[in-house]
């Protein structure tokens, strides 16, 4: 809603004062249509060369993702609490034996069918049975697993938000495209030189319109995009933050309580369950 309310806000304000100030919206819209193809498709077309399909498919994910917000909410948050716990507790209680077939075969395990979005995330799923993997087999060291998970944090991080870069590369480059369309359009001013006032006051109104145009979009809608893309991926990587700091408590001897407790620290504020809200959870499932 937010992303809606901010565009229709953008326009109301810039040509609303544009109307307001006795400013002629019929050149604009006039000169818009060919402005826009030279300007939008040239950021188009360099963002194409500048950048690999996985970048570009995540770039049209983060188009949507930036209306509808980060991907896990509270609830997810509580249900990746509550897997923990029931991870954590089978490890305390009846070894990692235990979890075995649930690790091998996570999507026909009983605990991760509990909580579908988790399992149907690819790298939640993996980072979670990976790390279990490795300290089952003898890697039990809390510092070496803590830099190895933090290790996949990062890389994960680092190529969720390459999407992010290559839009805010895209707003940077778009006002230098608009003078492109502008200079386009002087040269064609130029070639009428011979023409009355009028007319030439028109076709100079027109090229400058690119100018317009390519700061418009960089500043009031490409570059925005990108820095909110950049936010939710942020906010999302908590996600995986919460795995690896319940985990690296449980090795260091922590009840599965309490290596939850620690693990929900790292939940962003305005959606972590409180204390109370996760004990309850917790007291109510079976291990």
């Amino acid at each position: 809603m937010l992303p809606i309310i901010g565009i229709v806000t953008i326009f109301i304000m810039v040509f609303g004062g544009y109307i307001l100030a006795g400013g002629k919206m019929s050149l604009i819209i006039a000169a818009l249509p060919f402005e826009m193809m030279m300007i939008g498709g040239a950021a188009v077309g360099a963002f194409l060369i500048s950048n690999g399909g996985p970048v570009l498919k995540g770039a049209l994910g983060g188009m949507k993702q930036v209306f509808s917000g980060p991907k896990w909410k509270k609830d997810d948050y509580r249900d990746l609490l509550t897997l923990l716990f029931i991870l954590t507790k089978t490890m305390k209680t009846k070894g990692l034996i235990a979890l075995e077939q649930h690790l091998d075969k996570p999507h026909d395990s009983a605990i991760f069918q509990k909580f579908p979005k988790i399992m149907h995330d690819h790298f939640a799923l993996d980072f979670i049975c990976d790390t279990l993997r490795m300290v089952s087999m003898s890697m039990d060291d809390p510092h070496q697993v803590a830099d190895a998970m933090e290790r996949l944090l990062k890389k994960h991080h680092h190529e969720a938000l390459k999407p992010g870069d290559a839009l805010q590369s895209m707003a940077d480059g778009t006002p230098a495209l608009g003078i492109v369309a502008a200079v386009l359009g002087v040269i064609k001013t130029m070639a009428s030189i011979d023409q009355p006032p009028a007319v030439l006051g028109k076709l100079i109104g027109g090229a400058l319109v690119g100018t317009f145009l390519g700061v418009f979009l960089a500043y009031g809608f490409i570059g925005p995009f990108a820095a909110r893309y950049r936010q939710i991926v942020d906010e999302d990587g908590q996600f995986y933050a919460v795995i690896r700091d319940a985990i690296i408590s449980h090795l260091n001897g922590n009840a599965p309580q309490v290596s939850v407790e620690v693990a929900r620290g790292n939940v962003p504020s305005p959606i972590q369950p409180s204390f109370a809200e996760l004990d309850e959870v917790l007291n109510a499932t079976a291990v």
